[in-house]
């Protein structure tokens, strides 16, 4: 396994490489580029959800709460990086080079299939959110100039449906990308976009604290009409936290490309701490600064709920940068589920020509274009069907939540514990296997109750708009 054995189902291999070649690349990456690809694939949509968060938690829960997230990220992280060298975590001669065959190798292939099916409900959800996300942002940016134009008290009301299918219209087109490998371009755009958007959101806060010459808030958070929805809308914070901060999925294969010495997993355990505390610096601003200019009436989304009018050219600018990030991150995200999907049906249907052809056409300044007829119709009907989805369920703050408890525990708890225990060969009952138990179990519980606040809340907003209806 690992290096030594590539002789597996094509639904099974790594998540991400799908059009790799068998002899892994020369490996030149330092600490620096590691940060660079942590931050990259954890800043993104899960912080606009930070401030209303923080307000549901209150100022001294609501910190808290981004913190120790942040320390069960650098847990899950280290443990996961013992994990990519066997049986030695720094000298080891067995490579595991990415999620998915580090669970195999470790934990079976049974466990593996129960793994690709959080990891791909995992990337398909976080394309409904996407979608979401992305067309509240477009309607923001015409209320802004709605707003700007007619005044605060402006009928500016639009509807989230047509630019879901215009976003989706889009999706369809890039999806056409065959691989990863195309599309180094999008994701340049779609990073730098993410570090705009949340550097503006945290401005703005701050800007809005100085303006109100308050800290608006309190302890106990944004009062509720009852203790249960209070309660609900608390484990649902839970939730959009964990949304924001897990990466393990994407930490080998990171891994898989520092060069050594010094040993890789050094390497990554020193990168994953930088970046976790960059990142959390961000959380925090975002976070606290989104409240304490709000308060009781913090939005679900920093940017679109229009807690911010001016300037509203800036916020036009923050939401803009939203737009063009979810339009390449939407892509990053589905191509892994393309990849494993496609492989599949090829590896099922060796002669077809419906999956095995392309035809060929030429696009001026871009040249030669190969469209296969089934990345067409499978990958259309992909984000046709997240895009109804998302017109089904527009609910930004719920959707995140269920996304982030789902996902949380089974991919950034479970499965890096117990390959950690099983290739340090800990004893059962020992110490240490107690505290890793323990540990696990305690985040197996903020799934739950997260899990059940996200999903009440999405059925209680989805029954009111149907009541109104």
């Amino acid at each position: 396994m690992g290096e030594e054995d590539d002789q597996q189902s094509p639904l099974l291999k790594s998540i991400s490489s799908a059009g790799a070649s068998q002899e892994p690349p020369e490996r030149t990456g330092t600490q620096w580029t590691a940060v660079a690809h942590i931050i990259t694939g954890v800043i993104g949509a899960g912080v606009l959800s930070l401030a209303w968060s923080v307000a549901q938690l209150g100022w001294i829960l609501g910190p808290v709460c981004i913190i120790c997230f942040a320390g069960i990220a650098v847990v899950s992280t280290f443990v996961l990086c013992n994990c990519y060298r066997y049986p030695d975590p720094e000298y080891g001669t067995t490579r595991n080079r990415s999620f998915m065959e580090a669970v195999k190798f470790y934990l079976g292939e049974k466990q593996q299939r129960i793994c690709g099916v959080f990891a791909q409900e995992g990337l398909f959800g976080t394309g409904i959110a996407y979608t979401i996300t992305a067309a509240a942002s477009v309607r923001a940016i015409l209320r802004s100039n709605c707003y700007h134009q007619g005044g605060y008290n402006a009928p500016c009301q639009y509807g989230d449906s047509f630019y879901m299918l215009l976003f989706g219209a889009v999706e369809i087109l890039l999806s056409q990308i065959p691989d990863f490998h195309s599309m180094g371009w999008l994701s340049i755009i779609a990073a730098a976009m993410s570090f705009s958007y949340a550097f503006i959101g945290s401005g703005l806060g701050f800007l809005k604290v100085i303006e109100n010459g308050t800290i608006k808030g309190s302890i106990t958070g944004v009062p509720a009409s009852s203790n249960l929805e209070k309660l609900w809308l608390a484990f649902e914070a839970l939730a959009d936290v964990a949304f924001a901060y897990p990466y393990t999925l994407i930490v080998l294969e990171i891994q898989d490309t520092l060069k050594s010495p010094p040993p890789e997993n050094q390497t990554m355990k020193a990168a994953s701490w930088k970046a976790v505390v960059i990142t959390t610096f961000f959380y925090l601003c975002c976070g606290c600064f989104g409240y304490a200019a709000f308060g009781d009436s913090t939005p679900g989304n920093i940017l679109t709920g229009f807690g911010f009018y001016k300037p509203y050219w800036l916020v036009n600018l923050a939401n803009a940068c939203i737009v063009l990030h979810l339009v390449g991150a939407y892509q990053i995200y589905s191509q892994p589920v393309f990849a494993t999907a496609e492989r599949w049906f090829a590896y099922r249907f060796t002669d077809s020509g419906f999956l095995n052809n392309c035809i060929s056409f030429k696009i001026p300044l871009f040249g030669t274009f190969q469209l296969n007829p089934f990345r067409l119709v499978f990958r259309t009907a992909y984000v046709v069907s997240t895009t109804v989805l998302a017109m089904s369920f527009p609910y930004f703050n719920s959707v995140l939540g269920l996304l982030g408890a789902l996902n949380f525990w089974p991919l950034a708890v479970y499965f890096p514990v117990e390959m950690y225990l099983k290739q340090k060969k800990i004893r059962a009952w020992s110490r240490e296997w107690i505290c890793y138990r323990t540990f696990s179990c305690l985040c197996l519980l903020v799934t739950v109750v997260g899990f059940i606040g996200s999903l009440e809340e999405l059925i209680s907003a989805k029954s009111s708009v149907e009541k109104f209806m």
